[in-house]
């Protein structure tokens, strides 16, 4: 899921980027994404609340940015839609009396920690500016 929302709110900033003075309409950012405006409101509502983008209702309303592309970094991002280690568990839980069982999620607890922390790392390095510069 985090692969996603990373990839969905990337693609929502840039086009804001590449539009800095237009307020974009949630139908038009779900034609960009080809999906539906509905989801993108939500993602929006999340951007929002972080202070990344800014929004207002109405005829001519829509989200434009909140701040400028060199102070977004794509770190904040991670951070926003990471709602656990990139990486999961086994959806069942070991079995406590297997010499493996008992220990293996608390290494890769620890395993995932720094993998995590070492894609916040690389991400922290990155502004949306710098990002956005690929394809602008």
């Amino acid at each position: 899921m985090i692969r996603s929302k990373f990839s969905v709110s990337v693609h929502i900033l840039s086009l804001m980027a590449g539009q800095p003075d237009e307020w974009l309409s949630s139908e038009y950012i779900a034609s960009s994404l080809n999906s539906n405006p509905a989801l993108v409101r939500k993602e929006l509502s999340v951007l929002r609340e972080a202070g990344l983008i800014e929004s207002k209702e109405g005829k001519n309303g829509g989200s434009r940015l909140g701040k400028a592309t060199k102070d977004i970094r794509m770190s904040d991002i991670f951070l926003l839609v990471k709602n656990g280690h990139v990486f999961g568990f086994a959806p069942n839980e070991p079995n406590p009396k297997c010499a493996v069982g008992a220990r293996i999620n608390g290494a890769l607890d620890e395993l995932f920690g720094e993998i995590d922390n070492s894609i916040f790392q690389k991400l922290q390095s990155i502004t949306l500016a710098e990002f956005t510069k690929k394809y602008f």
